[in-house]
């Protein structure tokens, strides 16, 4: 009976470096590096091309110690092992790397992400920015790197295309939270990979004239579309029938920015959604059904490396990924908002990658750039203008002032 093959990962450098050695005959070695040379790799003719992907298709994995790594799959492997051969570019059939270079699934924090490189050059940095991601990260707290294989695994799932990723917010009458005033949604599907999206916003007609005291009322101001108003009894039926509905097609994931409270009262006797089977934490795998919660203060919290309890508001996520926002605490707005957030994280390169493509040389030990950065951390360091959306206006009145030298010339 033969032996049942075992699928995984190999280590880029295990392929670059290590597999090469082993290969005694001159011609053989020289088959291999030309076969994985990082310009080859991108080349359009290049046997691990892919329809429609610029550049080569990759992935990253993050070890049982939280190190990322930079992966081939075995089929690659396998199958450049045979192109190698087909085209006289080795005089026999390769042998795989030996054993102890498969990584398996016991070996990794889940499915490893998808990620393209362009360019040859694209592929040699890659190399450098994750080793230099993983010592930076080397002592961080638990949670940080809990959030940030969330982030890898909602990419992952996104680009799956499958089930339907509904925003919701709630909002209730601030000096009585037992008086839900209005409910929003935003949700993006898939049909034969196309997306689209729904979404709307939802008045109870009975609460339309309450004020609040303590944050804005924007009830009357959707910024997309026309809101529904209804009475207390057809809301709540219209809540009931959107997410049953939503259900029926697949694996469904509840987008929040901060779950607790609205999980609460879509659960209340005002609503009484059936969430039976409400996960929240994702599978290792896209599921076939299934209701799932995604929190983007999570996520967000993950690109930024932040690793505590100070996660930022919906406004000032939206604000660090250049989201325009207006008529904030209006349900059906902060739904959209949560929606586009959640869209521009899942849909960007991996974690590492897109933290730095957003906010250039801001992680690490920024204040001494050439020193050591092992253990330094990848949280962002913001700067005034990333955090007040009125410091353009302070910098018009005042002028600028950029850096402690100046700060300290003023006092």
């Amino acid at each position: 009976m033969a032996a049942p093959v075992v699928k995984g990962w190999y280590r880029y450098t295990d392929i670059w470096f290590e597999w090469p050695n082993a290969i005694t005959d001159p011609h053989d070695r020289s088959g291999i590096k030309a076969g994985f040379a990082h310009d080859a790799l991108v080349h359009p003719e290049h046997p691990f091309h892919v329809d429609d992907v610029d550049g080569v298709e990759l992935h990253i994995g993050i070890l049982q110690n939280n190190e990322n790594r930079l992966l081939f799959s075995s089929d690659q492997v396998e199958y450049m092992r045979y192109w190698l051969h087909a085209m006289k570019l080795t005089k026999t059939l390769l042998p795989l790397p030996y054993s102890d270079c498969l990584l398996t699934d016991a070996d990794l924090r889940g499915n490893p992400s998808r990620v393209v490189y362009k360019t040859g050059g694209d592929v040699r940095n890659a190399i450098k920015k994750i080793d230099k991601d993983n010592k930076r990260r080397k002592g961080a707290n638990p949670k940080l790197h809990d959030r940030r294989q969330l982030f890898e695994r909602v990419r992952s799932f996104w680009s799956e295309k499958k089930g339907i990723w509904c925003a919701i917010d709630i909002e209730a009458w601030d000096r009585d939270h037992e008086v839900i005033t209005e409910f929003g949604w935003s949700a993006f599907k898939w049909k034969d990979a196309d997306e689209s999206d729904d979404h709307g916003h939802l008045i109870v007609k009975e609460y339309r004239h309450y004020n609040n005291t303590f944050v804005p009322t924007n009830r009357e101001r959707y910024s997309f579309g026309e809101s529904e108003v209804l009475s207390r009894a057809n809301f709540k039926s219209r809540i009931q029938t959107l997410l049953a509905s939503f259900q029926e097609q697949g694996p469904l994931f509840l987008v929040f920015h901060d779950y607790s409270q609205d999980i609460k009262y879509l659960q209340s006797k005002h609503m009484d959604v059936d969430l039976g089977g409400l996960s929240m934490t994702l599978p290792d795998a896209v599921p076939d059904h299934g209701i799932f919660v995604v929190d983007t203060s999570e996520l967000f919290a993950a690109l930024e490396g932040e690793s505590g309890h100070n996660k930022k508001s919906l406004e000032r996520m939206c604000r660090h990924l250049q989201i325009p926002t207006e008529f904030l605490h209006n349900a059906g707005n902060d739904a959209r908002y949560t929606a586009l957030s959640l869209k521009s994280m899942a849909s960007g390169d991996p974690l590492d990658i897109q933290r730095e493509q957003r906010w250039p040389n801001q992680t690490g030990n920024v204040s001494a750039p050439h020193a050591p950065q092992t253990g330094a951390g990848v949280q962002v360091s913001w700067q005034p203008w990333d955090e007040d959306d009125e410091y353009d206006d302070l910098e018009g009145m005042f002028g600028p002032v950029s850096a402690p030298a100046q700060v300290e010339a003023i006092h």
